[in-house]
């Protein structure tokens, strides 16, 4: 006559008692251990992190803008490069110079001839002084009007590259600012499993007591727990890590961030067609500006090379005051002169350095028009992958939100068939971890959602801090 559940239970729990578990209170102790040095290691920043006031999105970029060094490295450039207009503007502005000297002078003269000589020569000794003052005003120098005009497109370009480094920061500080959030959410996770498995392993331990249960589901159960205690381990050392990710750009002790709201409207933001978002990074991309600007300088540098043969022409005038207390005859002197004129040069043959200046320029603008290539396809290449990454976010988030429901019948279900004895503690394991992965796969893909937005308004040049106060609305606790 075939034996009952029941009985099988009760047979395998006899013979499985009297090798029951000096390992099982071995395992015990180890992992009150780990436990203990956990909260050790990780106690007093979950503390500090716990009590701090919430911190949305904006904020965190606020403290990154004021401290980050990449972003004030580009900062400085910005202002460094503001100082080439005037610069420019320089060279085609009259340029005054002053010179003066003090001389002793000793002198011997000696005068020879057989007729008759006034001066008396021989030994003088005497001082001299003066100054004079020299003004130039270029009236054509082709170089000079062109440098000057490169020089504004340099600082345009300078503004487009600052744009650049914002854009950067501001998605290094999305990107930090997720990952935390997911880390945090899936130790938050990983301690709900905990609870949820402690809770299944006290029931097998009661019901092996009572003969009601095989030593394997209180194994198995057992087996889960310690796994996720390594899982929280490692999630615990990965959301340190993190944390000290935003504080790299911040330099900033980072507080408890708020985290995505329950419920988002997940969508494609406008415009909905990716060809749409194409146009607008070709035409509003930093980057790509920056390169339309070096071609256009590169340009200028030709014209500038070329004008190396073209004469030059400058107004001058030139005022000089010499005194001197003696001279070789004996003779001292104060003199005033002003002199005022033009003077033209031409450039005869310079040894071919203007005619390899013009090729080298040349060169250079072909550099930067294949950069500009470049550039556009980069743009348009990031554009539409982060487009795609939205779009594929926002089917995976309803997927994984249906996948959520199902995996919580599915739960519910194990655990009735349980209790009827339907169903294994195994399964109700399985079912929990179901449950537990499909939770944390919705949580990714909101995070993923958020951020590919970020970056797809970071590809096309349209990204502002409005979008990050917009993030915050989706934010909790904001």
């Amino acid at each position: 006559m075939p034996c009952s559940r029941s009985n099988l239970i009760f047979n395998a729990r006899f013979n499985e008692k009297i090798n029951e578990p000096k390992a099982q209170k071995l395992n015990s102790t180890k992992i009150k251990t780990l436990t203990y040095l956990m909260a050790i290691l990780f106690g007093a920043s979950q503390n500090a992190w716990a009590n701090g006031q919430l911190q949305g999105l904006l904020e965190i970029y606020k403290q990154a803008e004021a401290h980050d060094s990449s972003w004030a490295s580009a900062k400085s450039v910005y202002q460094a490069t503001q100082e080439k207009v005037v610069q420019g503007r320089a060279l085609i502005l009259p340029s005054v110079t002053l010179d003066a000297e003090a001389n002793q002078n000793n002198s011997n003269t000696v005068y020879s001839g057989s007729g008759a000589n006034p001066f008396t020569g021989g030994r003088q000794n005497f001082g001299s002084i003066g100054y004079n003052v020299n003004l130039t005003q270029p009236l054509w120098r082709k170089q000079n009007n062109v440098q000057y005009e490169q020089s504004k497109v340099q600082v345009a370009q300078a503004e487009n590259t600052l744009n650049v480094a914002r854009l950067d920061l501001m998605v290094r500080t999305a990107t930090a600012y997720f990952d935390v959030l997911l880390a945090q959410d899936k130790l938050d996770l990983i301690a709900a499993q905990k609870a949820a498995v402690t809770r299944q392993l006290d029931q097998a331990k009661a019901n092996f007591d009572v003969g009601n249960a095989t030593i394997t589901d209180v194994n198995e159960a057992q087996a889960k727990f310690d796994l996720l205690l390594a899982q929280e381990i490692a999630t615990q050392n990965e959301f340190e890590v993190k944390k000290r990710a935003i504080q790299a750009i911040t330099t900033l002790p980072t507080g408890q961030l708020a985290s995505a709201k329950d419920k988002l409207n997940i969508a494609i933001p406008a415009p909905q067609e990716m060809e749409e978002w194409v146009k607008i990074a070709e035409e509003q991309n930093p980057q790509i500006k920056v390169l339309d600007q070096s071609v256009q300088i590169a340009t200028q540098e030709i014209d500038r090379a070329h004008a190396g043969h073209y004469p030059t022409l400058d107004a001058v005038a030139t005022w000089a005051d010499n005194r001197s207390n003696g001279g070789v005859n004996a003779i001292g002197s104060d003199q005033q002169q002003l002199t005022i004129g033009v003077k033209m040069e031409i450039p005869l043959y310079q040894g071919g350095s203007i005619s390899s200046k013009e090729r080298e320029a040349a060169s250079n603008q072909q550099k930067a028009l294949d950069d500009v290539d470049l550039a556009r396809h980069n743009a348009d290449f990031q554009t539409r992958q982060a487009y795609l990454t939205v779009a594929s976010t926002v089917a995976q988030v309803k997927a994984f939100e249906q996948a959520l429901i199902s995996s919580k019948s599915s739960m519910d279900s194990t655990s009735l068939g349980y209790e009827v004895g339907v169903r294994t503690s195994v399964d109700v394991l399985n079912a929990q971890q179901q449950l537990f992965s499909a939770k944390r796969d919705l949580l990714e893909a909101r995070y993923t959602w958020m951020l590919s937005v970020i970056k797809l308004k970071a590809a096309a040049g349209v990204l502002t801090e409005q979008d990050f106060a917009e993030t915050n609305n989706l934010l909790e606790g904001l």
